[in-house]
This record gives structure tokens, C-alpha cells and sequence, in this order.
């Protein structure tokens, strides 16, 4: 059985609870009870959410865990000595000590993160890199495995970062059990980028929506101005000054962002050839694939290929 330490403390943020839910199905998925769940806290009994409502939790009392995962706030709060002793503790005699989130704050104060690589949300990663130099801090990235160290990305992250654990106990097929009952994709690659080009764009009118849903939707077709907006409704003119005036890029340019971002996500998956990929996403060759990389991630698709395999 695998011991699982939740550790939470005043106004954690709830969210991170998704996680568990993913050992109790995959419990479910195995017919028995592979891993057993503790609500912990520094001195035990009621602990209150940020939703307003209490947990009942265990205190750390020595107690000693297969996998420790640190919880999070809605923000980066203050560290206390008796939770940085825990984790330290934990550090040593854990197979694995996991932290969602700003949850990766708590692990860097106690120095388990020095010297490896590590991830947040997105909206507090500089703020980590900055307090905590002598972390590697990557900022894009859903999750980072680092020895017996996991951290994720924020908010849903933690239920990929849950699966992936699930996978590396009890292999792929339980793992894909548990997320299609839990109807969820089959867990993000933790190289994958943490933002959407869709949702980066936010257009305001149904119109220009409707032309991005049908560019994603097609991407292997030319997707010419022209053709965006005939499905728009409007003008090439009047498609071209309303997309830009709503997103704040040309049609061009949303459409080669969203053009890279498929084409990422089937380099992170590893089934598929560049030469594919660069067809499948409507680039037409490899080459004009890797000037687009470029041009958008400062990267070529094959460092990014390589990134998700490590």
C-alpha cells in the first residue's frame, strides 16, 4: 500500500483535493486499496479552506509517508518552522514529495528544491525564481519530475501530476482507467505548455470566435483571410480589422500561434513523425515548422520534442 500524506494548513486552497480523488478511483481501478490517504497539518483537528469550510487532519507527530504532497493557497503565504522541518524530514524519508502550485514555495524554504529543476503556476513563477535563485524554475511547464521531487502547475495540474503518479505505481493502463473515469484526457505531458493560444486570444464578438473554433478545427486547409471570413460573416477587410481590434493580432499570426500549439501537443505525445506532424497542423513542411517555432517559442520542434521525452 502506498501511504499518502496530505499536508494542508489555514486557508489551503481546495482544488487540490482533485488530486486525491484520482488515488480513490484508481483504487477503485485496482479493487482494492492501493493507496491510503491522511489529512495532515503542523498541530492536527480543524483546519479552515479559503472556501470557508474545515478539514479534520492528523498533526505530523513523526509520522512517515511513500508520497508526501504539500497543498497550496490561493497565495504564496508564510512558511512556518514546524512545517519546513516536516518537509526537510520528509525529504529524507519519503519515496517521493510532491507540491502543486505555490505548494513549491513551501519546498524551496525548506531547500529540497535547490539545485533541480521545478515549476508553478504560471502566475507566480517569476516571484520563485526570484526569492529562490538556486531553483530552476520552469515556468511553462503542467509538471516536473526531478528525482523524488514533483511540482505542477496550478489549479487542475495537480490531477495530471496525480495521474502521472498513478502511472509510474501501477503503469499506463490503470492510469488511463482512472482518468477516463474521473472524464478527464488521459494525463497532459508534463513538458506540455500551461497556456492556450485560444484562450490567450479572448475575441469578444461570436463572429471572429466562430472563425477561431473553425481554424482549430481545420488546420490542415489553407486558412487564408479570406477564408476565415467568409466563415465569419464579413469582408477580408472588415474580418481583418475586427479580428485584430478584438485579439490584438493579425489572422496570420493567431493562426501560426495555433497552427505550433497542435503541432507541440503531437510532439509531446511521441507518435508521430515531424514530417506528419508538420502535415497534420497544416504547415506543409518541416522547415516552415521550424522557422514558426522559432518565430513563437524561441525553440526548434526538436528541442521541444526532446524537453517532453526527458
Amino acid at each position: 500500500m502506498h501511504r499518502i500524506g496530505f499536508v494542508i494548513f489555514p486557508d489551503f486552497q481546495v482544488m487540490g483535493f482533485a488530486a486525491i480523488t484520482v488515488f480513490e478511483v484508481a483504487n477503485a481501478m485496482l479493487g482494492g486499496e492501493a493507496y491510503s490517504i491522511a489529512m495532515l497539518s503542523e498541530k492536527g483537528g480543524l483546519v479552515r479552506s479559503s472556501a470557508g469550510f474545515g478539514v479534520d487532519t492528523e498533526p505530523f507527530d513523526g509520522a512517515e509517508f511513500d508520497t508526501v504532497i504539500i497543498g497550496a493557497g490561493m497565495e504564496v503565504g508564510p512558511v512556518t518552522p514546524g512545517l519546513v522541518d516536516f518537509v526537510r524530514h520528509s525529504a529524507v524519508t519519503a519515496r517521493r514529495i510532491a507540491a502543486p502550485c505555490v505548494g513549491a514555495f513551501t519546498l524551496a524554504e525548506a531547500g529540497v528544491l535547490t539545485g533541480r529543476r521545478a515549476t508553478t503556476h504560471w502566475a507566480f513563477a517569476r516571484d520563485l525564481q526570484a526569492r529562490y535563485p538556486a531553483v530552476n524554475v520552469e515556468e511553462d511547464r503542467i509538471f516536473i519530475i526531478d528525482g523524488p521531487v514533483w511540482t505542477s502547475a496550478g489549479m487542475t495540474a495537480g490531477i495530471d501530476l496525480a495521474l502521472a503518479m498513478v502511472e509510474k505505481d501501477h503503469g499506463p493502463d490503470i492510469a488511463r482507467s482512472a482518468a477516463r473515469k474521473l472524464v478527464v484526457h488521459h494525463r497532459r505531458a508534463g513538458g506540455q505548455s500551461q497556456f492556450s493560444s485560444l484562450l490567450e486570444l479572448e475575441p469578444k464578438s461570436d463572429r471572429i470566435q466562430k472563425a477561431l473554433i473553425y481554424a482549430n478545427g481545420h488546420l490542415k486547409k489553407e486558412l487564408s483571410v479570406e477564408d476565415l471570413a467568409d466563415v465569419a460573416g464579413l469582408s477580408p477587410r472588415q474580418f481583418s480589422r475586427a479580428f485584430r481590434a478584438e485579439t490584438g493580432q493579425s489572422p496570420a499570426k493567431a493562426v501560426e500561434n495555433i497552427r505550433v500549439e497542435a503541432a507541440r501537443l503531437l510532439m509531446e505525445q511521441g507518435r508521430l513523425s515531424m514530417d506528419i506532424i508538420a502535415d497534420e497542423t497544416g504547415f506543409a513542411d518541416r522547415e516552415r515548422m521550424r522557422r514558426a517555432f522559432l518565430r513563437t517559442l524561441g525553440q526548434p520542434p526538436q528541442v521541444i520534442r526532446r524537453n517532453a521525452r526527458g
